[in-house]
């Protein structure tokens, strides 16, 4: 008949408290190592989660960046073609009263509010007024300000950032991007059709040519205003994907110390087995209490202060 060693040295325990202390020791042991290996497994997928969070913020990031340089090489080419034309011949200055009876056509245009906001813009030579910047979490602008330090000092100015402020001012940013573009749009428009009326019309070719000459000048400081509203939108995702990655490496951290603290309580449990083996019980349940003690306020401390 064979005889079930773990039944042999339970028999063996002395059916006393502290005999129950000791068979009692190696499950919660192995309890709290499974528990610690659960955590650090979880923070590794938090960790893995964040990562990939900071890879596709940096890809939109990356598309306002080349949104901006994009508009700034439009604008450069807009003042250059108006420097080349000022080479050649002096630039007319055109009149939204020369316009209105150059282009008869359009007549029905001009009190629109498209109309009325493009005569404005040729004659004051300037753009639609800007949408109020929102306002910005004084947090969000003392993180903005030290992006160019080191990574230390980062970390320190993005902690008291909470996610979804800085995600509101993401949104506010892109909205008032939105309203910019919404009312450029019908100028831009108008401005087709000025064009393509004064090609087919018989008008003075001195009034084409000055249309021309503003419409460059008002491009140019069009794409100026939208490469900085893009500008201010890459860097408010720029700030996102630091805050991801920061909070990748916490994860990271996190796991580790969680799988350190496994290997503590994964020793609790073989100690505390060979304290019911062995004669010198004590002692040896002493040394797997310890580990067993040392696990559990280790992952304390990791998840409460990591």
């Amino acid at each position: 008949m064979k005889t079930n060693p773990s039944d042999d040295l339970k028999a063996d325990l002395p059916p006393t408290p502290w005999g129950k202390v000791l068979s009692a020791t190696p499950v919660v042991m192995t309890v709290i190592a499974t528990m610690l290996a659960g955590l650090s497994s979880s923070e590794m997928t938090r960790a893995q989660y964040d990562r990939s969070t900071a890879a596709q913020l940096q890809a939109k990031a990356g598309d306002q960046w080349s949104f901006f340089q994009a508009k700034r090489l439009r604008s450069a080419v807009q003042r250059n073609a108006l420097e080349i034309a000022g080479l050649t011949a002096d630039l007319p200055v055109l009149s939204s009263q020369a316009l209105r009876d150059g282009v008869p056509a359009l007549n029905a245009d001009w009190s629109t509010p498209a109309g009325q906001a493009t005569l404005a813009a040729l004659d004051r030579d300037e753009l639609p007024a800007l949408p109020p910047p929102p306002p910005l979490d004084s947090n969000i602008d003392a993180a903005l300000k030290g992006m160019e330090g080191p990574e230390a000092a980062m970390h320190a100015l993005l902690s008291p950032v909470a996610d979804a402020v800085l995600e509101a001012a993401l949104r506010a940013s892109q909205e008032r991007t939105r309203a910019f573009d919404a009312t450029t749009a019908p100028i831009s428009q108008l401005f087709d059709r000025i064009e393509r009326a004064l090609s087919g019309s018989s008008a003075d070719r001195t009034l084409g040519r000055a249309f021309s000459v503003a419409r460059l000048r008002f491009n140019a400081k069009r794409y100026d205003a939208e490469s900085s509203l893009n500008q201010v939108i890459a860097n408010l995702y720029e700030l996102q994907v630091r805050k991801s990655n920061f909070s990748a490496d916490r994860h990271s951290e996190r796991s580790q110390r969680f799988f350190y603290g496994m290997l503590a309580a994964q020793l609790a449990v073989i100690m505390a087995t060979f304290a019911i083996a062995a004669r010198q019980r004590s002692l040896l349940w002493a040394v797997a209490a310890g580990a067993g003690v040392v696990a559990v306020l280790f992952a304390g401390y990791v998840y409460l202060y990591i």
